[in-house]
């Protein structure tokens, strides 16, 4: 028996080379995935890093359904950001990519590869502002108030 697709949500981000071009080859890369289907893509968000070091940041969030596992999908992330040229020299290091699960249905996984809900994901603005405009059923206003002093430009 087939599984159901899984509504996904997904935040991508790059400070390294020209981010804006990784964060579209990465949507192309993640439309390949197997049992997997793009429903829709933010806008692009430029942003100082947050809580780390570096050039500024292009984010967007990409909402998916796919019949894949949470293991499944983060090692296809995983292999996605290491075919852009990803290192994890230090926590928060520059990254020519970085995809992070964000939300998987209503699932919550904790475990030491993987946490979902993603859990600083109500911090950010360059994480609420686009997935708001996606899904604005997702965020609350109160959610999107916290995170307002954050400078995040749409592009």
């Amino acid at each position: 028996m087939a599984r159901d697709f899984v509504n996904v949500y997904v935040g991508l981000g790059a400070n390294l080379g020209n981010a804006r071009q990784s964060l579209e080859s990465s949507i192309l890369a993640i439309q390949q995935l197997p049992e997997t289907l793009l429903v829709g893509s933010s806008s692009f968000y430029q942003s100082a890093p947050f809580q780390a070091d570096g050039p500024d940041y292009f984010n967007a969030v990409v909402h998916l359904q796919t019949r894949l596992n949470a293991c499944d999908l983060l090692h296809a992330f995983q292999r996605i950001e290491q075919l852009a040229g990803r290192e994890r020299p230090y926590p928060n290091a520059p990254r020519t990519l970085d995809i992070d699960l964000l939300l998987f249905g209503d699932g919550h996984i904790q475990s030491p590869a993987l946490v979902v809900p993603h859990p600083r994901m109500r911090e950010r603005a360059f994480v609420l502002l686009p997935l708001s405009e996606l899904a604005p059923g997702l965020v609350t206003t109160d959610e999107l108030r916290k995170v307002q002093s954050q400078v995040v430009k749409r592009h």
